[in-house]
């Protein structure tokens, strides 16, 4: 415990009600001294003595120092009691209080409420001489803990761990917290965009030009045998289905002179051509990318290529389980294909690998040409068909002879284009072809190619993007129409072959086909001369006919039974028969 800390009042000439009051005056707040008079003490010669007890007020979570109450000697205080006494709470110099006097107990005259007499004199010889008993003592107290930890040398071992701290965490990395994954809301999306074909089979990727190896069968080089892609099933319908080709193959067809109807009876033999659900087949397993027809009269007999090198025969006359077989001789997409117009037993393929023909009368797909280059599309430069031009997709053209030993070209010809997508023969001067690719279509004279700096003869400028195909009219050849990528059918006046050929008509026309469809081409009718057919993306979906001066004489389709583009399509050279290829493999034939 404390001693209370007491101090001298000298109540000269005050009255007892004063002292009272006094007394009840003085704060007694939380820190603030209290005053207490201690009764029955008097002075010497009798006057009465009033003893005050300072006790400071406990404050919470602090320890308050005791505080003295300096009275008759003097000392700064908060007020001022009657007869110049002061009330003093702080140090002040004090004068030596006479020998034997309670004051006399501490070395400054007034005895410390926490000292214990120990320290003694030692505060004067600290320097401290000016502080209270109770400072000294905590003072002394604070020296020696400081001594005890430097001894335990507690500081050097605290700032060893702070460095040791610090650098374990200076290596730790931070991790980006993962974001949440939200749940996504489930859209409902095409089978287009499932890549899945309408009969539920998935669809593969997207074949470049050029696929990489292993993404589709590949095909040795050399002669192969017709052999249809499964080998387990039945040959004997294969055998009869190559019969039927040969049978109608030898068939003369009538030599009669090729007229063009009248339009009025045009539009009738179109009218007269319908869909039914058993002209519909699935002769392919990946996209059509080509067709031909047989100009066989007696009966309908369909080639078609697709994306992956297979090739699909249809008779469409056949409704027995020999009517389809399919055939790999291609490693990759089949771009174009003819029947030979002067031997209607041989069915040319080309490829971007290799040129063949399929020869049924011996059974086996022979190779006319083989190329590094990726080739695009070919047509024949004779009526016998032992010549061709065909167009590399890089740009260069090639002339190929038949009847040359080997698989290499007789000439390649670089015709300044960035790329060649078609090349098309004129029906009557067949020295001449059009080619078509990249913004460019020019019309050529084969007789003049030479390895580099070829010009050509006539230019059909106008085209503002790529151009998918370019073909001249069938009979004369004075008309050639292109599709182009700026949604626009152009066609142009060929009669006289000028540098520059001026358009004869355009027609707006939606070419925009994208990555899953083949590319428009439009087809004239080998019937009629200034009429030509091409696919449409509008719906529902149909086929249209076009004439010349770009009016729309007709449109092909059926709600219940055509629901796809057919970007490909070909027309018998003598029958009323339309056929049309989609992106699912199938084949549709609008007939009489």
């Amino acid at each position: 415990m404390a001693l209370p800390q007491t101090g001298t009042l000298e109540p000269e000439g005050l009255s007892p009600r004063t002292q009272q009051r006094m007394q009840e005056s003085t704060p007694t707040g939380p820190g603030q001294p209290r005053l207490s008079p201690q009764r029955g003490e008097r002075r010497a010669g009798g006057a009465q003595q009033l003893r005050v007890l300072l006790t400071p007020m406990a404050v919470a979570g602090r320890r308050m120092p005791q505080k003295r109450l300096l009275g008759a000697y003097g000392g700064a205080a908060e007020g001022r009691a009657p007869g110049g006494k002061r009330l003093c709470l702080e140090p002040s110099p004090e004068p030596s209080p006479p020998p034997g006097s309670p004051a006399a107990s501490g070395s400054d005259g007034v005895l410390d409420a926490d000292s214990d007499g120990s320290d003694g004199g030692d505060a004067a010889l600290d320097g401290y001489s000016q502080l209270s008993a109770y400072e000294r003592k905590r003072l002394k107290n604070i020296t020696e803990n400081a001594k005890f930890f430097a001894a335990l040398k507690l500081h050097k071992s605290a700032a060893r761990l702070y460095q040791i701290t610090t650098k374990r965490q200076s290596r730790v990395t931070k991790r980006d917290k993962p974001k949440k994954v939200e749940d996504e809301t489930v859209r409902r999306r095409s089978m287009r965009l499932q890549r899945v074909e309408p009969s539920g089979i998935p669809m593969p990727e997207m074949m470049p030009a050029q696929p990489g190896a292993g993404e589709y069968p590949q095909v040795p080089a050399g002669p192969l045998p017709m052999v249809q892609e499964d080998q387990m099933e039945n040959s004997k319908l294969m055998e009869e289905l190559l019969t039927t080709w040969m049978r109608i193959s030898e068939m003369k067809a009538n030599d009669t002179e090729k007229r063009t109807p009248g339009l009025q009876r045009y539009q009738d033999s179109l009218n007269s051509m319908v869909l039914s659900e058993d002209n519909i087949k699935k002769v392919v397993k990946y996209r059509v990318c080509s067709m031909a027809i047989h100009p066989s009269e007696s009966l309908i007999f369909v080639a078609a290529g697709d994306k992956s090198g297979q090739i699909g025969l249809w008779n469409v006359d056949c409704k027995s389980e020999a009517a389809a077989c399919v055939f790999i001789p291609h490693s990759y997409s089949v771009s174009c294909m003819h029947f030979s117009p002067f031997n209607p037993a041989h069915l040319l393929s080309l490829s971007s690998e290799s040129l063949r023909c399929g020869d049924v009368t011996k059974a086996v797909f022979d190779e006319i040409w083989r190329s590094e280059e990726n080739l695009s599309s070919f047509d024949f430069l004779e009526d016998n068909a032992s010549t061709a031009i065909v167009g590399h997709w890089d740009g260069d053209v090639a002339v190929v002879d038949r009847r040359t030993p080997g698989t290499s070209s007789e000439l390649s010809a670089d015709i300044g284009f960035k790329r060649t997508r078609t090349v098309h023969v004129h029906p009557v001067n067949k020295q001449y072809f059009v080619a078509a690719g990249s913004v460019d279509v020019c019309i050529y004279d084969v007789r003049y190619l030479k390895p580099k700096g070829n010009k050509p003869v006539s230019s059909l400028k106008g085209h503002t993007k790529s151009v998918a195909s370019a073909y001249f009219s069938p009979v004369t050849g004075n008309r050639v129409v292109t599709v182009c990528a700026d949604d626009k059918l152009r066609i142009y006046d060929t009669t006289s072959l000028s540098p520059a050929v001026t358009v004869l008509s355009t027609v707006s026309h939606n070419n925009n086909t994208g990555r899953w469809l083949t590319r428009f081409r439009a087809i004239w009718d080998p019937k009629q001369e200034d009429c030509f057919v091409v696919g449409s993306m509008a719906r529902p979906r149909h086929i249209e006919v076009f004439q010349d001066t770009g009016k729309l004489l007709h449109t092909f389709y059926n709600l219940n039974c055509l629901a796809s583009v057919c970007s490909i399509n070909v027309v018998h050279p003598s029958k009323n028969v339309l056929v049309g290829g989609n992106s699912s493999g199938r084949l549709h034939v609008f007939k009489e």
